[in-house]
């Protein structure tokens, strides 16, 4: 489940070549979960990338040279939790201030076992990710297990949304909503079956379109009827179909998943070109170990596709 040795590769060219496995600072080697990657900017302007590495104690280690040199991984705190961090996203309240998601089933979030409740929580930053404050629980219920924040921007710049997996698979995913930088969220409300699936992650295109890459995975009830379910997603649409809880304009299967659920926890990038540059694993190949794939496409190329 994402414990062990950290790989590391970079690429110079968007995504088209990767370098060989690069030296890593002797702690990645001892890293208990999945890492995540995060563009930030300090208060002064100085550019990084946070890497954050879960489980407890949650630790970080930081680049200011895009990735050419990294620090150790370092306990940010006397706390932990599980997909450290679902996401990053800067804030309006100052240069260099974040909020962080991620949530926890009880089991990591302190150095001794917790009760079993699933919680989301939240951090923020306000020195450009280097230090992050004692989460604080956003949500919590041993009912509806909501994890794996994925946040959007709303065009105009004033409001959050955080997709959220359910993960007792009883309901659809969820969205909560924020309208004051994350001081306070609405209450969770499920989205339509469309944008419903694991670990959604989303940019907008050049038109103002949203694409949000996710794994396909529906409550127990209607597993059978999606055509990808367990499958490697995305999904067309805009912002105010997330608020208004409408379909979206159309879903596309980016990779046909041969195992299970085993796949897609995606980065999404989009290149000053307007290309979106997704990368994930998955059991690609029938019978195989899993594997990194990238896909590369604009959103035209997609209408096209649909179109027909």
């Amino acid at each position: 489940h994402g414990r062990g040795a950290i790989v590391y590769k970079r690429s110079t060219d968007g995504g088209l070549t990767w370098s060989d496995r690069l030296p890593t600072p002797a702690s990645w080697a001892t890293s208990m979960e999945v890492p995540t990657l995060h563009r930030v900017t300090g208060p002064d302007g100085t550019k990084r990338i946070i890497m954050w590495s879960g489980l407890y104690p949650a630790r970080l280690a930081v680049t200011e040279d895009d990735g050419l040199n990294w620090s150790e991984l370092k306990p940010v705190g006397d706390w932990g939790g599980i997909v450290v961090m679902g996401f990053v996203e800067a804030l309006n309240t100052g240069p260099g201030h974040y909020i962080a998601m991620f949530h926890d089933d009880g089991r990591f979030f302190s150095k001794e076992k917790g009760p079993s409740t699933f919680t989301l929580y939240q951090t923020f930053s306000s020195d450009g990710g280097l230090t992050w404050s004692f989460p604080e629980s956003v949500y919590q219920s041993s009912d509806i297990h909501l994890c794996e924040p994925g946040c959007i921007r709303s065009p105009d710049g004033k409001h959050l949304a955080v997709l959220l997996r359910e993960n007792a698979r009883h309901k659809n995913s969820h969205v909560i909503f924020s309208d004051d930088e994350g001081k306070s969220w609405t209450e969770p409300r499920e989205v339509r079956l469309a944008l419903t699936g694991d670990r959604h992650t989303g940019k907008y295109g050049p038109d103002g379109r949203l694409f949000i890459s996710f794994r396909c995975r529906s409550p127990k009830q209607s597993a059978a009827g999606r055509p990808f379910e367990g499958d490697w997603v995305g999904w067309v649409g805009t912002w105010e179909d997330i608020v208004t809880g409408r379909d979206g304009q159309y879903s596309v299967r980016l990779k046909d998943n041969t195992k299970g659920y085993d796949t897609t926890y995606p980065g999404v990038e989009v290149l000053p070109d307007d290309t979106f540059l997704i990368t994930t694993y998955g059991h690609w190949s029938e019978g195989e170990a899993p594997y990194i794939l990238s896909v590369r496409f604009k959103l035209e190329e997609l209408d096209a596709f649909a179109k027909e």
